[in-house]
């Protein structure tokens, strides 16, 4: 299949705007999203997630927090260590409803910041996380450098990645349907095809430790490459 050239202005102001809704319809939102485009379920993204995070963690494109809440409490529940963790991103609406949930935990913090130039020093975080984000970067490569400069050596970066609608022709077609309405939102940026994420992803440095296709979903676990001894 030959990529459609996304239809959407994706400058930073129209990507912060598309995520203007408030956090609880942008939960509901999101939901529908994962059942009927990625084909995917929220229990294989908790634990996805919930697996890949060290004791410094970074959460890319935060949203709304609901997702990682989930995971933390999976966490907790699964008897796993408590993290120091830095979340972000880049839409307002979105940070104040991850504020407002993680309120008075003082081993979260969140910020405002483009994913295409962190404050952050080189080699910060044990592990990062990019959950239903990678697709909706204008610039992935920039982003994935940026990421790959603030892990640390064997840090690993676990994401998902939209790929284009596989599968019967009826869901292929509500798949089809709900990207080509997200591109025109500015929610989504491009999905990708299988071999061509898994190509940049190689290429910006990192190793695959654990990958599989769900779905309309790529499920990727990567690690930044050790210091040489």
């Amino acid at each position: 299949m030959v990529r459609s050239a996304p239809t959407s202005d994706h400058s930073r102001d129209t990507i912060a705007g598309a995520y203007s809704s408030p956090p609880w319809w942008y939960d509901i939102r999101g939901l529908f999203i994962l059942t009927f485009a990625y084909r995917s379920t929220l229990g294989r993204q908790v634990r996805l997630f919930g697996r890949n995070i060290g004791a410094y963690h970074l959460e890319v494109a935060i949203g709304s927090g609901s997702l990682l809440d989930i995971i933390l409490r999976w966490r907790r529940w699964k008897g796993l260590p408590r993290v120091q963790i830095v979340g972000f991103d880049y839409a307002e609406p979105m940070l104040v409803g991850a504020r407002q949930r993680f309120s008075g935990k003082p081993d979260m913090a969140l910020l405002h910041a483009d994913v295409s130039s962190l404050d952050f020093a080189d080699a910060s975080f044990d592990s990062a996380n990019i959950a239903n984000a990678m697709h909706c970067f204008s610039d992935l490569d920039g982003a994935l450098a940026e990421v790959v400069r603030v892990l640390k050596p064997g840090g690993t970066l676990a994401a998902n990645v939209l790929l284009y609608p596989r599968g019967p022709r009826l869901l292929r077609r509500i798949a089809e349907q709900i990207n080509q309405w997200g591109m025109r939102k500015g929610i989504l940026y491009t999905p990708y095809h299988h071999a061509e994420i898994r190509e940049k992803l190689i290429a910006s440095g990192l190793a695959i430790v654990a990958e599989e296709v769900c779905g309309n979903a790529y499920n990727v676990v990567l690690r930044k490459p050790p210091e040489p001894v």
